[in-house]
Protein backbone atom coordinates (compact mmCIF):
# COMPACT_ATOMS: atom_id res chain seq x y z
CA UNK A 1 0.00 0.00 0.00
CA UNK A 2 1.26 3.52 -0.92
CA UNK A 3 1.68 6.29 1.70
CA UNK A 4 1.91 9.52 1.02
CA UNK A 5 4.21 11.47 3.42
CA UNK A 6 3.65 15.08 5.21
CA UNK A 7 6.60 16.29 2.67
CA UNK A 8 4.92 14.91 -0.54
CA UNK A 9 1.56 16.36 1.08
CA UNK A 10 3.43 19.35 0.87
CA UNK A 11 4.81 19.74 -2.22
CA UNK A 12 1.88 18.34 -3.83
CA UNK A 13 -0.07 21.31 -2.32
CA UNK A 14 2.57 23.84 -3.12
CA UNK A 15 3.78 25.20 0.11
CA UNK A 16 0.49 26.84 -0.02
CA UNK A 17 0.72 26.94 4.02
CA UNK A 18 3.81 28.62 4.29
CA UNK A 19 3.72 30.99 1.33
CA UNK A 20 5.35 34.13 2.52
CA UNK A 21 7.05 32.90 5.24
CA UNK A 22 10.52 32.86 6.60
CA UNK A 23 11.20 29.38 6.97
CA UNK A 24 13.59 27.23 9.05
CA UNK A 25 13.69 23.66 8.33
CA UNK A 26 14.85 20.85 11.40
CA UNK A 27 15.92 17.50 9.09
CA UNK A 28 18.23 14.95 8.91
CA UNK A 29 19.84 12.72 5.93
CA UNK A 30 16.64 10.33 6.63
CA UNK A 31 14.01 13.76 5.26
CA UNK A 32 13.68 12.24 2.10
CA UNK A 33 10.39 11.43 -0.11
CA UNK A 34 9.83 8.25 -1.96
CA UNK A 35 11.33 9.21 -4.57
CA UNK A 36 14.76 9.93 -2.82
CA UNK A 37 14.51 13.37 -3.34
CA UNK A 38 15.42 15.09 0.21
CA UNK A 39 13.54 17.76 1.82
CA UNK A 40 16.10 20.69 1.66
CA UNK A 41 15.61 20.14 -2.59
CA UNK A 42 12.08 20.33 -2.00
CA UNK A 43 12.22 24.10 -0.05
CA UNK A 44 15.01 24.93 -2.08
CA UNK A 45 12.85 25.18 -5.10
CA UNK A 46 9.97 26.34 -3.08
CA UNK A 47 12.06 29.34 -2.46
CA UNK A 48 13.50 30.04 -6.20
CA UNK A 49 9.80 29.63 -6.96
CA UNK A 50 9.01 32.71 -4.07
CA UNK A 51 6.86 31.06 -2.32
CA UNK A 52 8.73 30.95 0.67
CA UNK A 53 11.63 32.17 1.99
CA UNK A 54 13.60 28.91 2.97
CA UNK A 55 16.96 30.38 4.85
CA UNK A 56 17.79 28.02 7.70
CA UNK A 57 18.43 24.28 8.30
CA UNK A 58 18.81 22.97 11.93
CA UNK A 59 19.99 19.32 12.58
CA UNK A 60 19.44 16.74 15.45
CA UNK A 61 21.97 14.35 17.20
CA UNK A 62 24.48 12.38 14.80
CA UNK A 63 24.27 15.37 12.60
CA UNK A 64 22.40 17.03 9.61
CA UNK A 65 24.17 14.22 7.68
CA UNK A 66 24.26 11.68 9.90
CA UNK A 67 28.02 11.37 10.24
CA UNK A 68 28.81 11.11 13.89
CA UNK A 69 28.46 7.98 15.21
CA UNK A 70 28.10 7.14 18.96
CA UNK A 71 25.75 8.55 21.73
CA UNK A 72 26.83 11.64 23.43
CA UNK A 73 29.37 13.15 20.23
CA UNK A 74 28.12 16.77 19.58
CA UNK A 75 28.53 18.50 16.36
CA UNK A 76 28.58 22.41 15.90
CA UNK A 77 26.83 24.59 13.21
CA UNK A 78 26.87 28.13 13.16
CA UNK A 79 27.88 28.86 9.35
CA UNK A 80 26.13 28.89 6.27
CA UNK A 81 26.22 26.02 3.54
CA UNK A 82 28.75 27.56 1.00
CA UNK A 83 26.31 25.39 -1.96
CA UNK A 84 23.26 26.68 -0.69
CA UNK A 85 23.92 29.89 0.81
CA UNK A 86 21.67 28.06 4.25
CA UNK A 87 22.39 29.00 7.68
CA UNK A 88 23.07 25.85 9.47
CA UNK A 89 22.46 25.36 13.28
CA UNK A 90 23.12 22.37 15.46
CA UNK A 91 20.62 21.47 18.12
CA UNK A 92 23.55 18.57 19.33
CA UNK A 93 26.30 20.77 20.92
CA UNK A 94 26.40 23.60 22.31
CA UNK A 95 22.57 23.85 21.98
CA UNK A 96 20.07 21.31 22.60
CA UNK A 97 16.99 24.32 22.18
CA UNK A 98 16.87 26.91 19.38
CA UNK A 99 17.92 30.04 20.50
CA UNK A 100 16.15 33.46 19.96
CA UNK A 101 19.16 34.37 17.65
CA UNK A 102 18.83 31.23 15.68
CA UNK A 103 15.20 31.98 15.33
CA UNK A 104 15.86 35.50 14.46
CA UNK A 105 15.13 35.47 10.62
CA UNK A 106 12.19 32.71 11.05
CA UNK A 107 8.26 32.67 11.25
CA UNK A 108 8.21 29.34 10.79
CA UNK A 109 10.25 25.95 11.86
CA UNK A 110 9.47 23.00 9.84
CA UNK A 111 9.94 19.45 11.36
CA UNK A 112 10.75 16.31 8.97
CA UNK A 113 12.37 13.83 11.24
CA UNK A 114 11.79 9.77 11.13
CA UNK A 115 11.11 8.93 14.36
CA UNK A 116 11.53 5.58 15.53
CA UNK A 117 8.81 4.60 17.58
CA UNK A 118 10.80 4.74 21.46
CA UNK A 119 11.03 7.21 24.19
CA UNK A 120 14.19 7.28 24.41
CA UNK A 121 14.92 8.13 20.96
CA UNK A 122 16.41 11.71 20.95
CA UNK A 123 14.58 13.07 17.64
CA UNK A 124 11.12 14.17 19.44
CA UNK A 125 12.73 15.90 22.05
CA UNK A 126 14.71 17.71 19.91
CA UNK A 127 11.20 18.60 18.49
CA UNK A 128 9.83 18.98 21.76
CA UNK A 129 12.90 21.59 22.84
CA UNK A 130 11.65 23.67 19.19
CA UNK A 131 7.98 23.59 20.23
CA UNK A 132 9.22 25.26 23.48
CA UNK A 133 11.55 27.83 21.75
CA UNK A 134 8.83 28.86 19.12
CA UNK A 135 6.66 29.14 21.93
CA UNK A 136 8.77 31.42 23.99
CA UNK A 137 9.38 33.83 21.27
CA UNK A 138 5.91 33.64 19.12
CA UNK A 139 7.08 31.39 16.18
CA UNK A 140 5.46 28.76 14.50
CA UNK A 141 5.85 25.11 14.17
CA UNK A 142 4.75 22.77 11.12
CA UNK A 143 5.34 19.23 11.49
CA UNK A 144 5.53 16.78 8.47
CA UNK A 145 4.24 13.46 9.85
CA UNK A 146 6.31 10.25 8.68
CA UNK A 147 5.28 6.64 10.13
CA UNK A 148 5.78 5.29 13.14
CA UNK A 149 8.07 1.91 11.61
CA UNK A 150 6.77 0.13 14.34
CA UNK A 151 3.46 0.36 13.90
CA UNK A 152 0.54 2.93 16.29
CA UNK A 153 -1.37 -0.04 17.94
CA UNK A 154 1.23 -1.18 20.64
CA UNK A 155 2.21 0.96 23.78
CA UNK A 156 4.74 -0.68 26.11
CA UNK A 157 6.45 -0.16 29.06
CA UNK A 158 6.04 2.47 32.46
CA UNK A 159 5.44 6.46 32.05
CA UNK A 160 8.30 9.10 32.66
CA UNK A 161 8.51 10.30 36.43
CA UNK A 162 9.11 13.63 36.21
CA UNK A 163 12.37 13.17 38.62
CA UNK A 164 13.81 11.19 36.02
CA UNK A 165 13.81 13.79 32.94
CA UNK A 166 16.49 13.48 30.63
CA UNK A 167 17.37 14.09 26.80
CA UNK A 168 15.98 10.27 26.30
CA UNK A 169 12.40 11.44 28.07
CA UNK A 170 11.99 15.00 28.71
CA UNK A 171 7.91 14.53 28.68
CA UNK A 172 5.50 11.97 30.09
CA UNK A 173 5.51 8.62 27.49
CA UNK A 174 5.44 5.45 27.72
CA UNK A 175 8.73 3.31 26.27
CA UNK A 176 6.68 2.59 22.90
CA UNK A 177 4.55 5.05 22.38
CA UNK A 178 2.14 3.39 19.36
CA UNK A 179 2.45 7.75 18.03
CA UNK A 180 3.76 9.31 14.89
CA UNK A 181 5.98 12.29 15.36
CA UNK A 182 3.17 14.50 13.95
CA UNK A 183 0.37 13.15 16.52
CA UNK A 184 3.52 13.09 19.56
CA UNK A 185 3.39 17.04 18.65
CA UNK A 186 -0.24 17.49 18.96
CA UNK A 187 0.21 16.16 22.51
CA UNK A 188 2.57 18.05 23.73
CA UNK A 189 1.07 21.48 22.73
CA UNK A 190 -2.45 20.38 24.49
CA UNK A 191 -0.69 19.57 27.35
CA UNK A 192 2.53 21.46 27.52
CA UNK A 193 2.93 24.06 24.92
CA UNK A 194 -0.81 25.52 24.82
CA UNK A 195 0.14 28.84 23.32
CA UNK A 196 2.17 27.53 20.39
CA UNK A 197 1.02 27.98 16.97
CA UNK A 198 0.87 24.45 15.77
CA UNK A 199 0.35 23.14 12.16
CA UNK A 200 0.37 19.39 10.83
CA UNK A 201 0.30 17.70 7.75
CA UNK A 202 -0.86 14.48 8.00
CA UNK A 203 -0.01 11.23 5.79
CA UNK A 204 -2.33 10.06 3.47
CA UNK A 205 -2.81 5.86 3.13
CA UNK A 206 -1.42 4.99 6.39
CA UNK A 207 -3.05 2.94 9.15
CA UNK A 208 -2.17 2.32 12.90
CA UNK A 209 -1.61 -1.33 12.27
CA UNK A 210 1.01 -0.72 9.28
CA UNK A 211 4.90 -1.10 9.81
CA UNK A 212 7.37 0.49 7.70
CA UNK A 213 7.83 -2.60 5.29
CA UNK A 214 3.95 -1.90 4.36
CA UNK A 215 4.31 1.47 3.22
CA UNK A 216 5.91 1.40 0.34
CA UNK A 217 8.76 4.25 1.32
CA UNK A 218 12.43 3.51 1.15
CA UNK A 219 13.91 3.67 4.30
CA UNK A 220 16.83 6.23 4.94
CA UNK A 221 19.04 5.31 7.63
CA UNK A 222 18.05 8.02 10.57
CA UNK A 223 20.56 7.49 12.65
CA UNK A 224 23.85 5.45 12.43
CA UNK A 225 22.97 2.61 14.06
CA UNK A 226 19.20 2.20 12.77
CA UNK A 227 20.81 0.43 9.76
CA UNK A 228 17.25 -1.50 8.60
CA UNK A 229 13.34 -1.60 10.07
CA UNK A 230 13.92 -4.38 12.06
CA UNK A 231 16.22 -2.45 14.19
CA UNK A 232 13.70 -0.33 14.92
CA UNK A 233 11.05 -3.39 16.02
CA UNK A 234 13.76 -4.16 18.64
CA UNK A 235 15.39 -0.99 19.65
CA UNK A 236 12.52 -0.08 22.35
CA UNK A 237 13.66 -3.26 24.41
CA UNK A 238 17.48 -3.74 23.82
CA UNK A 239 17.97 -0.22 23.87
CA UNK A 240 17.83 -0.92 27.52
CA UNK A 241 21.51 -2.84 27.31
CA UNK A 242 23.38 0.58 27.27
CA UNK A 243 22.60 1.17 30.75
CA UNK A 244 24.27 -2.37 31.45
CA UNK A 245 27.98 -3.94 30.67
CA UNK A 246 26.24 -5.78 28.21
CA UNK A 247 27.02 -5.12 24.74
CA UNK A 248 24.03 -4.22 23.05
CA UNK A 249 25.51 -4.72 19.52
CA UNK A 250 26.92 -1.31 18.69
CA UNK A 251 30.25 -1.57 16.91
CA UNK A 252 28.64 -4.33 14.37
CA UNK A 253 26.50 -4.37 11.53
CA UNK A 254 23.49 -5.26 13.49
CA UNK A 255 22.92 -3.28 15.90
CA UNK A 256 20.11 -3.86 19.01
CA UNK A 257 19.63 -7.58 17.15
CA UNK A 258 22.48 -8.73 19.05
CA UNK A 259 23.75 -8.96 22.65
CA UNK A 260 26.56 -10.02 24.23
CA UNK A 261 29.55 -9.68 26.24
CA UNK A 262 32.91 -11.92 26.91
CA UNK A 263 31.87 -13.51 30.38
CA UNK A 264 28.87 -15.19 28.84
CA UNK A 265 27.99 -18.35 27.71
CA UNK A 266 25.65 -18.30 24.16
CA UNK A 267 24.28 -21.83 24.03
CA UNK A 268 23.35 -21.87 28.08
CA UNK A 269 22.17 -18.06 27.66
CA UNK A 270 20.03 -18.91 24.82
CA UNK A 271 18.48 -21.88 26.20
CA UNK A 272 17.34 -19.76 29.29
CA UNK A 273 15.79 -16.95 27.02
CA UNK A 274 13.88 -19.79 25.11
CA UNK A 275 13.05 -21.56 28.23
CA UNK A 276 10.84 -18.41 28.94
CA UNK A 277 8.55 -18.84 26.14
CA UNK A 278 8.48 -15.54 25.43
CA UNK A 279 6.01 -14.10 22.39
CA UNK A 280 7.15 -13.37 18.77
CA UNK A 281 10.92 -14.19 19.61
CA UNK A 282 13.77 -16.57 19.21
CA UNK A 283 17.49 -16.50 20.40
CA UNK A 284 20.05 -18.23 18.91
CA UNK A 285 23.55 -18.70 20.19
CA UNK A 286 26.29 -16.15 18.41
CA UNK A 287 29.38 -14.59 18.64
CA UNK A 288 30.82 -11.05 17.46
CA UNK A 289 33.44 -8.91 18.23
CA UNK A 290 32.32 -4.93 18.14
CA UNK A 291 34.67 -2.60 16.24
CA UNK A 292 33.86 0.23 18.65
CA UNK A 293 32.25 0.77 21.87
CA UNK A 294 31.64 -1.91 25.15
CA UNK A 295 34.12 -4.89 24.54
CA UNK A 296 35.59 -3.35 21.13
CA UNK A 297 38.05 -5.67 19.33
CA UNK A 298 36.77 -8.28 22.30
CA UNK A 299 35.12 -11.64 21.12
CA UNK A 300 31.49 -11.69 22.55
CA UNK A 301 29.28 -14.41 23.06
CA UNK A 302 25.78 -13.83 23.15
CA UNK A 303 22.49 -14.43 20.99
CA UNK A 304 21.01 -13.24 18.07
CA UNK A 305 17.60 -12.13 18.66
CA UNK A 306 15.00 -13.14 15.75
CA UNK A 307 11.14 -11.56 16.15
CA UNK A 308 8.67 -14.67 14.30
CA UNK A 309 5.87 -12.64 14.97
CA UNK A 310 5.74 -8.67 15.09
CA UNK A 311 2.20 -8.50 16.54
CA UNK A 312 2.62 -10.76 19.35
CA UNK A 313 6.20 -9.57 20.67
CA UNK A 314 6.82 -7.18 23.25
CA UNK A 315 10.27 -5.47 22.69
CA UNK A 316 10.66 -4.44 26.55
CA UNK A 317 9.14 -7.02 28.22
CA UNK A 318 11.86 -9.00 26.28
CA UNK A 319 14.26 -6.55 27.21
CA UNK A 320 13.24 -7.00 31.07
CA UNK A 321 13.14 -10.43 30.88
CA UNK A 322 16.98 -10.67 29.46
CA UNK A 323 18.10 -8.57 32.18
CA UNK A 324 16.62 -10.24 34.84
CA UNK A 325 17.90 -13.33 33.62
CA UNK A 326 20.93 -11.72 33.56
CA UNK A 327 21.28 -10.49 37.13
CA UNK A 328 20.41 -13.96 38.04
CA UNK A 329 22.66 -16.09 36.30
CA UNK A 330 25.81 -13.66 35.68
CA UNK A 331 26.22 -12.72 39.15
CA UNK A 332 29.79 -11.06 39.27
CA UNK A 333 29.52 -10.33 35.92
CA UNK A 334 26.61 -8.64 35.34
CA UNK A 335 26.08 -4.80 36.52
CA UNK A 336 25.04 -1.69 35.64
CA UNK A 337 26.52 1.17 33.72
CA UNK A 338 27.60 4.23 36.04
CA UNK A 339 26.59 7.82 35.17
CA UNK A 340 27.13 10.30 33.02
CA UNK A 341 24.72 9.11 30.48
CA UNK A 342 23.12 11.49 28.25
CA UNK A 343 23.98 14.32 29.75
CA UNK A 344 22.66 13.07 33.58
CA UNK A 345 25.46 13.04 35.57
CA UNK A 346 23.78 11.44 39.02
CA UNK A 347 21.10 9.48 38.68
CA UNK A 348 21.59 5.87 37.05
CA UNK A 349 21.56 5.86 33.13
CA UNK A 350 19.09 2.65 33.06
CA UNK A 351 16.44 4.45 35.29
CA UNK A 352 16.78 7.57 33.18
CA UNK A 353 15.98 5.08 30.28
CA UNK A 354 12.93 3.59 31.81
CA UNK A 355 12.26 6.85 33.89
CA UNK A 356 11.88 5.77 37.26
CA UNK A 357 14.37 3.69 39.81
CA UNK A 358 11.58 1.00 40.89
CA UNK A 359 11.89 -0.97 38.16
CA UNK A 360 16.15 -1.19 38.45
CA UNK A 361 15.29 -2.06 42.26
CA UNK A 362 12.60 -4.71 41.25
CA UNK A 363 15.26 -6.44 39.26
CA UNK A 364 17.65 -6.31 42.19
CA UNK A 365 15.53 -7.95 44.29
CA UNK A 366 14.62 -10.95 41.92
CA UNK A 367 11.53 -9.95 41.59
CA UNK A 368 9.29 -11.88 38.95
CA UNK A 369 8.49 -9.92 35.64
CA UNK A 370 5.15 -10.22 35.39
CA UNK A 371 5.26 -8.42 38.73
CA UNK A 372 7.01 -5.72 36.89
CA UNK A 373 4.64 -5.86 34.09
CA UNK A 374 1.84 -5.15 36.05
CA UNK A 375 2.87 -2.16 37.94
CA UNK A 376 4.32 -0.31 34.52
CA UNK A 377 0.60 -1.48 32.84
CA UNK A 378 -1.35 0.66 35.69
CA UNK A 379 0.82 3.58 35.20
CA UNK A 380 -0.10 2.66 31.30
CA UNK A 381 -3.72 2.52 31.86
CA UNK A 382 -3.74 6.20 33.66
CA UNK A 383 -2.42 7.73 29.73
CA UNK A 384 -4.61 5.74 27.24
CA UNK A 385 -7.62 7.68 28.09
CA UNK A 386 -6.15 10.42 26.72
CA UNK A 387 -3.95 9.76 24.10
CA UNK A 388 -6.84 8.68 21.11
CA UNK A 389 -7.58 12.32 21.42
CA UNK A 390 -4.05 12.86 19.48
CA UNK A 391 -4.61 10.67 16.67
CA UNK A 392 -4.36 11.27 13.31
CA UNK A 393 -4.98 7.77 11.96
CA UNK A 394 -7.64 5.17 12.26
Amino acid sequence: MSVDIGLEKLVLQDFSILKSRRIGLLCNQASIDKNFSHAIDAFLKAHQKNIINFNSVFGPQHGLWGHTQDNMIEWEGGFKDTKTGLKIFSLYGKHRKPTEEMLDDTDTLVVDLQDVGARYYTFIWTMGLCMEACSEYGKEIVVLDRPNPIGGTQMEGPMLNKGFRSFVGWHSLPVRHGLTIAEIAQYFKRRFYPKLSLQVVAMEGWNRDMYFEDTDLPWAVPSPNMPIPETALLYPGICLLEATNISEGRGTTRPFEIFGAPWMDSDKFAKIMNKKNLPGVVFRPFQFQPTFNKYSGELCEGCFIHVTDRKSYKPFYMAITLITEAHKHCRGNFGWKKPPYEYEYEKMPFDILVGNNWLRKMIERDDTVSDMETRWSSELQEFLPTVSENYLYK
